[in-house]
C-alpha cells in the first residue's frame, strides 16, 4: 500500500478520502467531453465573429488538468489544460451550489483532472472561459507535479520555468516533465512529424515499407557490439539488432525495386551526447542506382522533411543557421582531412606509418588500430565537428566498409559516403556490394582483421550470402538516425531531450560513461 512521502501528499490523501466520504468517486468510470479547449475556444470566437448582437450560447464540456487556480470569496478561477490547449474556468458559488463550492475550494489541487460544463463567455479582463454550471472530479492527483512558475514576455507570451532543478530527474520522470513542460511536448509532436515526412516521402518515391526481424540468429550489417539474449525453447542465442541491411536487401533479391524501414537498432556501447543503447534508424534501398543516387535521394528527403516539420529548409542549430537545401556539399574523405590536417593519408599505407604521422600532427591515435580505423578517427576528431553546413564526405578506406563496392581503380576505396549536419554524422550509405564471392572474401577478411575487436567484428551470414548467389540487383543504400534528424529539427543538443524514455544509470551509481565515438 502506498506511503505518502510528505505532508503534501498526506494532505491530496486525505482530500481523496473526503471526497469518496462525500460519496463521490474520485476516478469515475466515464468522461462526457464535448469539445477540446481549443474547439471550445474556437466555437465560441466564430459565434461572436457571426453575431452583430446577442449570439446564442456556445456550451461546451471540457476536461483537463489544472494547472492555474485562484480562489476569491465565492469565486474561483482555474485554467485547465488538455492535449491541445487550455482554457480557464470561472466558477461560481450561484452557478454551481453550495455543495459543489465546497469541493471547490476544499478538494481541488494543482494537478488534478476535472470536467467542466458550461456556456462560453468572456470574462471582463476579456478573457473566453467557460462559466461552470456543472464541475466533475475525474482524477485526484497524490502527489504534486514539479512546481512551475510563469511569466509574460514583452511580446505577450507567457513563458514557464523552474520545474526540475536536477535535468536528469526530467529524463527519470518524463511524464511530469510532460506534464508541466508544453516545449517537452511539443518536442515530440515534431518528432511524429519527423517520422510521418520521412514516410511520406519515400512512399511518393515508390519505396515499400517493409518490417524485419529484431530478433537476429546472426548479427549483422553494422560494426558495434550487441545485446545477446535467449530464446529458452528453442535453446537459442539470439542478437537484438543492430542494423535491417542485411535484411532489407535481401528484398532486394527478392525483387522488390526499393524498401525502406523506420524502426529500433540496439547497441551494447556507451552513452553520449548522441548516443543511447537502443535508437531509431530509417534505412533505405533501391536497386538500379549508386551512392551518387542515394545522394540526391537523402538531400531532397531531408530538406523536404525539415520544411514539413518547421516551415523552412533553414534550421538554427547550436547557434548556427543551416540551411537544409539541396544542393549539398560533396568532398572526398582524403581532401576533408587533408584540409583540416594536412595529412594525406594515402601517402602513408600501413598502420605504422599512418599512427606516426597522426602524432607529428598533434593526435593520439589508438593503439593497435588498423589503417581505416586511423583514418576514421582522423575524421572523428578533426573534421566532423567542422561539418556545420550539410556536407556528403565520399570515399572510404575499404577495411571499414565491407558491404559496400571499390571505387573504380582504387583497391583501397569504396563508394561510401557519410552524411554530416551540425557536427554530427547525421547517416551511412554505400554503393552496395552485390557480388557474392567478393562479399565472402570481406566477411573472412574482416575476421582476421578485427578478431581481437569485439566492436569491428563482423560475423559471416551465410544466408545472406546464399540470397546474394541468386543475384542481387545493383543498389545503393542508406541509414539515417531518426533521433540526431530530430534533434537537429528540435535544436536540442543532447540525444536525451529527444528520447521520450532515454536510458539511465541506476540512481546512485555515478555519472554515465561517455562513448568514444
Amino acid at each position: 500500500m502506498w506511503t505518502p512521502a510528505n505532508n503534501l501528499e498526506q494532505e491530496r490523501l486525505d482530500k481523496l478520502n473526503d471526497l469518496r466520504n462525500r460519496q463521490i468517486e474520485p476516478y469515475p468510470n466515464r468522461v462526457q467531453r464535448t469539445h477540446t479547449t481549443a474547439e471550445a475556444i474556437r466555437a465560441f470566437e466564430a459565434a461572436e465573429s457571426a453575431s452583430a448582437g446577442d449570439s446564442e450560447p456556445v456550451n461546451v464540456t471540457v476536461a483537463g488538468r489544472i494547472v492555474r487556480q485562484n480562489l476569491k470569496g465565492k469565486v474561483y478561477f482555474a485554467h485547465i489544460e488538455d492535449g491541445e490547449g487550455r482554457v480557464q474556468l470561472f466558477v461560481r458559488i450561484d452557478n454551481v451550489g453550495e455543495d459543489t463550492y465546497e469541493i471547490v475550494k476544499q478538494n481541488l489541487d494543482l494537478g488534478d483532472f476535472v470536467q467542466a460544463s458550461g456556456p462560453m463567455m468572456r470574462t471582463r479582463a476579456g478573457e473566453v472561459s467557460v462559466l461552470v454550471h456543472e464541475l466533475v472530479v475525474l482524477a485526484k492527483a497524490l502527489s504534486p507535479l514539479p512546481v512551475i512558475k510563469e511569466r509574460v514576455l514583452p511580446d505577450g507570451t507567457v513563458e514557464r520555468y523552474g520545474a526540475f532543478s536536477d535535468v536528469e530527474e526530467r529524463y527519470r520522470q518524463r511524464y511530469a516533465d510532460l506534464a508541466v513542460n508544453p516545449d517537452t511536448r511539443e518536442v515530440f509532436r515534431k518528432r511524429a512529424r519527423t517520422v510521418a515526412a520521412l514516410r511520406h516521402f519515400l512512399d511518393g518515391e515508390g519505396f515499400l515499407e517493409v518490417e524485419t526481424p529484431i530478433l537476429q540468429p546472426i548479427y549483422g550489417g553494422a560494426a558495434a557490439r550487441p545485446f545477446i539474449t535467449h530464446h529458452n525453447q528453442l535453446h537459442q542465442d539470439l542478437f537484438l539488432r543492430i542494423s535491417f541491411e542485411l535484411y532489407l536487401k535481401r528484398l532486394l533479391v527478392g525483387m522488390y525495386d526499393a524498401v525502406y524501414e523506420i524502426g529500433r537498432d540496439f547497441r551494447n556501447e556507451g552513452v553520449s551526447f548522441k548516443h543511447n543503447p537502443e535508437f531509431t534508424q530509417l534505412e533505405y534501398y533501391q536497386a538500379y542506382t549508386d551512392y551518387h543516387g542515394m545522394m540526391d535521394l537523402t538531400e531532397r528527403m531531408v530538406a523536404y522533411v525539415a520544411e514539413q516539420v518547421t516551415g523552412s529548409t533553414t534550421i538554427e542549430y547550436e547557434g548556427h543557421t543551416i540551411d537544409l537545401a539541396p544542393p549539398w556539399r560533396r568532398i572526398t574523405l582524403r581532401e576533408a582531412i587533408r584540409e583540416r590536417t594536412g595529412i594525406d593519408y594515402v601517402e602513408h599505407t600501413d598502420a605504422k606509418s599512418l599512427a606516426a604521422a597522426m602524432r607529428g600532427a598533434g593526435f593520439n591515435p589508438p593503439e593497435g588500430a588498423t589503417w581505416g580505423r586511423l583514418v576514421d578517427t582522423l575524421l572523428g576528431d578533426a573534421v566532423e565537428p567542422h561539418l556545420i553546413q550539410p556536407t556528403f564526405i565520399l570515399d572510404y578506406p575499404r577495411d571499414i566498409s565491407p558491404f559496400a563496392k571499390l571505387v573504380p581503380g582504387d583497391p583501397t576505396h569504396v563508394e561510401r559516403f557519410e552524411m554530416f549536419i551540425g557536427g554530427m554524422e547525421m547517416g551511412n550509405a554505400f554503393t552496395e556490394l552485390n557480388d557474392p564471392l567478393d562479399q565472402e572474401a570481406r566477411f573472412h577478411e574482416m575476421a582476421q582483421l578485427y578478431r581481437a575487436d569485439e566492436d569491428e567484428a563482423t560475423p559471416i551470414d551465410e544466408d545472406y550470402l546464399r540470397a546474394m548467389r541468386y543475384g542481387m540487383p545493383p543498389c545503393g543504400g542508406c541509414g539515417i538516425g531518426v533521433d540526431r534528424l530530430v534533434m537537429l529539427l528540435t535544436n536540442k543538443s543532447t540525444i536525451r531531450e529527444v528520447l521520450l524514455f532515454p536510458h539511465l544509470r541506476e540512481r546512485g551509481q555515478g555519472a554515465e560513461t561517455s562513448s568514444a565515438h
